[in-house]
């Protein structure tokens, strides 16, 4: 019967769009955040990460910055998943092409990546590698094929333990597997939209 239970509860949390633990919540209120102290982040192969983060900036505002590598990953699939189930094997960081100046003058990061291999990507790692995010308030999102966050929150909690870590938002976006990519229009756009705004509301990053 626990076994049951405990089924239908990770069941439950690998489809809630937004998902939290004990990161630390300290919520600011949506006075304190002013668009120049806010800089999104975010890593995006089909685009539906991207997608989340362009909704963040239309409610928001702040910073809108794409993570790009200084060698771009394969196009194909298989190559990609290849190699970066050996980079998460040797713990290696691919070096950045996106430089980011002055980043002591934001506060608030929002840092948006896709579930890789249950894991966070290693370009997101590379960037918290890089940067002293320590005394900022970190807000992860997340697009998955179905399975969840899988570790991701996790890492940003451990390689960021000076910052704050509101609580996640995730969401699910294309099987590139099976070759579904890029999903965020129509209805599922106009769900999603929505979504981001109530999360948004929920740590009082915006007024309702």
């Amino acid at each position: 019967m626990m076994q049951l239970l405990l089924g239908f509860f990770f069941l439950f949390s690998a489809c809630s769009p937004s998902q939290t633990e004990d990161f630390g919540i300290n919520v600011q209120t949506a006075s304190s955040v002013t668009p120049d102290k806010v800089l999104i982040v975010y890593l995006s192969r089909t685009n539906n990460t991207k997608a989340i983060a362009e909704m963040i900036h239309q409610n928001i505002g702040g910073a809108l910055v794409a993570l790009e590598l200084d060698n771009p990953y394969p196009q194909n699939y298989r190559q990609i998943v290849d190699q970066v189930a050996n980079e998460n094997a040797t713990g290696f960081l691919p070096p950045l092409k996106t430089k980011i100046d002055s980043i002591e003058n934001y506060n608030v990061v929002f840092l948006g990546f896709p579930t890789w291999g249950m894991q966070l990507p290693p370009p997101m790692k590379s960037f918290l590698n890089q940067y002293n995010l320590s005394g900022k308030t970190i807000v992860p999102f997340n697009s998955n094929a179905g399975y969840g966050i899988g570790s991701t929150f996790e890492t940003v909690k451990a390689m960021a333990p000076n910052s704050k870590i509101l609580e996640g938002f995730t969401t699910k976006g294309g099987i590139e597997r099976d070759g579904v990519l890029f999903v965020m229009e129509g209805e599922k756009e106009k769900q999603v939209q929505e979504e981001v705004k109530k999360w948004l509301e929920k740590l009082q990053l915006i007024q309702k």
